[in-house]
């Protein structure tokens, strides 16, 4: 069994927080770039540079990517043989509170009828899953509502079939155009209950950009989906061009007989995510 103080996880959340506002992971920047050298001259590559430069600022000045610093969004891999010494839950939160002020992030957090900021960037959305192994896991997502603003949910009768699905996640991103920011990633969930399909399209999201599904027949409808997003040609930040969105990721899970849920999160160009193993 192996033991984890709380106020060490603690630490490691506040500096995820303050890592993944101002850095961006290769993968987007990779991803950012193969879009900019597949745009001809024009409006759609001069954005793409200009936000290939804002990020490059953001990194080296240690600034925010953008304004919107998000709500927190943690998947947290608990092992079995993982003891935490202290309040797990407190400790997360508290790395985020600790984060966000330290890095002068923007506090967005609100109670969402009366409208008051708690503040604090609290209460932060943490998603728990127990597996085996002696490792903590943590990753954070900071997810601005620009993109998460965008998604959405349908619970499409089996007879939709596979075509039903790819209409109702590209109807979604296109009718969504420049709100979310693009060009960026959509998560895609296939299948489970309601719930479920809204937080397997979130976390298709912390795969690498452009990575394809393990399983060929998934891989080859996120590879369909993609063409007819970007065939539409909104393109970059609604400007047209070649690229609507980098990247499409689909994650799934067995469903009732008589249910197919599908669910789309979008994420904008500044995918900011951070991740720690303890």
């Amino acid at each position: 069994m192996k033991t984890i103080e709380a106020a060490v996880i603690c630490d490691a959340v506040r500096r995820l927080a303050v890592e993944a506002a101002s850095q961006l992971e290769p993968d987007i920047l990779e991803a950012l770039t193969r879009a900019r050298d597949r745009e001809g001259p024009g409006l759609a590559r001069d954005v793409l540079d200009a936000l290939m430069l804002n990020a490059d600022i953001a990194s080296r000045e240690k600034l925010p990517v953008c304004q919107d610093t998000g709500i927190a969004v943690l998947f947290v891999s608990l092992g079995q043989e993982v003891r935490v010494n202290g309040d797990l839950e407190a400790a997360l939160q508290e790395g985020v509170r600790r984060g966000y002020a330290e890095g002068f992030l923007r506090k967005s957090v609100c109670d969402p009828l009366v409208r008051k900021n708690t503040g604090t960037n609290l209460p932060a959305v943490i998603h728990y899953e127990v597996v085996a192994g002696d490792r903590l896991a943590i990753t954070l997502l900071p997810k601005g509502c620009g993109s998460e603003n965008m998604s959405a949910l349908s619970m499409l009768p089996p007879s939709a079939g596979k075509e039903g699905i790819v209409s109702f996640v590209v109807d979604t991103v296109l009718a969504a155009h420049a709100n979310p920011c693009p060009p960026g990633i959509v998560g895609v969930g296939i299948g489970g209950t309601f719930e479920r399909a809204a937080l397997l399209a979130k976390k298709a999201l912390l795969r690498r950009v452009g990575a394809p599904h393990e399983r060929q027949d998934v891989a080859l409808l996120e590879e369909e989906m993609l063409k007819e997003i970007n065939a539409r040609g909104a393109g970059v930040h609604g400007f047209g061009g070649r690229t609507s969105m980098l990247a499409v990721h689909v994650e799934f899970f067995p469903t009732h007989i008589a249910s197919l849920p599908v669910a789309v999160n979008i994420q904008c160009h500044a995918h900011r995510y951070k991740r720690v193993v303890l």
